[in-house]
């Protein structure tokens, strides 16, 4: 009996360490909101990237849910603790909602894949209706 609780003891820790073993990924915020911006303003917004795990987290891709959301990841190795930042810009030309995605792939064994999102609402100059778009 004590054999088979020290073998069920030594194979709970090895899944407990398997587990934890590899690149993870953590982001500071899973939501950007811009609020209320003007029409033409700084659509840029940032989140951290930190890797939580025990070996390098490489991200492979970074993908807009449209071309009006363009993010940009950096695609070196982020060791062990370190951490990198992805940049995304939405296009303010355009007046409305915001409610867009950005889907980060990476070698993480938490999350491969890792969706954030933006928000907010572009607000244009008085009296242009919403979804519109004004002369540059």
């Amino acid at each position: 009996m004590k054999k088979l609780l020290a073998l069920l003891a030594i194979a709970f820790l090895a899944l407990a360490v398997t587990a934890q073993s590899g690149p993870m990924i953590q982001l500071d915020k899973l939501v950007h909101d811009y609020g209320t911006i003007a029409q033409g303003a700084n659509g840029e917004c940032t989140f951290t990237v930190t890797n939580s795990g025990d070996a390098p987290l490489i991200i492979t891709n970074c993908k807009g849910s449209c071309g009006c959301t363009v993010p940009k990841c950096d695609t070196e190795p982020i060791l062990p603790g370190q951490r990198s930042a992805i940049t995304v810009r939405y296009d303010t030309k355009r007046t409305g909602a915001i409610n867009k995605s950005v889907t980060i792939s990476s070698n993480a064994v938490n999350e491969p894949e890792k969706v954030v999102r933006i928000k907010g609402m572009v607000e244009g100059p008085a009296g242009t209706p919403a979804g519109t778009t004004t002369p540059e």
